[in-house]
């Protein structure tokens, strides 16, 4: 099984702070956000290679990042795929980048764990792969407890296996507290399915709307998170971090 982190965003939300350093390389209690996610990945028995995906603006500062950590942790294999845009007109969406390391690296031939890059969680992703080898798909959920504030995450409603029953981005009416975070477990068998959805035309941007699409046509199973999850998209939500890994 291989990891891919997404990190091709602008973060336009974010700026000034993002327009010189991609999101997830700015710092949270003392390390790179992605550092968070790598050093979790890296507990995964029987990982292979960790592909970071980015575009044309940032990929030498993560290249950069990807050989300082390679020499802390020499048993971390990390490739860093450059998927060619430049600006936030021109990128090619989260799935459109799933779609391009999938197919440039070969990776359709095994499983593959997706998370994003500015997305913190203690939940242990070992704990993870554990509970979801047996799926076909998998996503971590976390109960949001606000169905106000599930107006800007995808919703998910399950049945009493946790199978996925209802997934919405972004509802204007909420049918649950259950967000669907940017944590995935793709099996082979659903790989080849991301060329199947890009094809139809479909919406190449945020990944739930993959998984949207999915599990009408697939079961997905569900994860729940537990302990503290943060989706890092503000200043305010960066401060929030901050205070709480910073507790340890």
């Amino acid at each position: 099984m291989n990891a891919l982190i997404l990190a091709a965003g602008y973060a336009t939300r974010l700026y000034p702070l993002t327009l010189t350093k991609a999101k997830p390389l700015l710092e949270v209690a003392g390390k790179p956000i992605i550092e968070w996610a790598v050093d979790n990945l890296l507990k995964i028995s029987g990982l292979g290679t960790i592909y970071v995906v980015t575009n044309d603006k940032f990929a030498a500062d993560f290249q950069n990042w990807a050989n300082e950590y390679s020499s802390r942790h020499p048993q971390a294999k990390i490739k860093v795929i450059n998927d060619g845009s430049r600006n936030d007109d021109d990128k090619l969406g989260a799935i459109g980048d799933i779609n391009l390391v999938l197919t440039r690296e070969d990776l359709i031939k095994d499983d593959l764990l997706i998370v994003a890059g500015d997305n913190l969680f203690r939940t242990s992703l070992s704990s993870f792969i554990q509970a979801a080898r047996d799926s076909e798909a998998t996503v971590a959920v976390y109960d949001v407890g606000d169905l106000e504030a599930m107006k800007k995450y995808g919703a998910v409603t399950v049945d009493e296996h946790g199978t996925i029953t209802h997934f919405e981005e972004k509802p204007e009416k909420p049918k649950s507290t259950l967000a669907a975070v940017a944590l995935y477990y793709y099996s082979r068998k659903i790989l080849p399915l991301f060329t199947t959805y890009l094809a139809a035309g479909n919406n190449p941007d945020q990944p739930g709307r993959f998984l949207q699409w999915l599990y009408g046509r697939k079961p997905v199973s569900t994860f729940q998170i537990k302990g503290e999850w943060l989706d890092i998209g503000s200043k305010e939500t960066l401060e929030k971090a901050n205070e709480l890994f910073a507790k340890g």
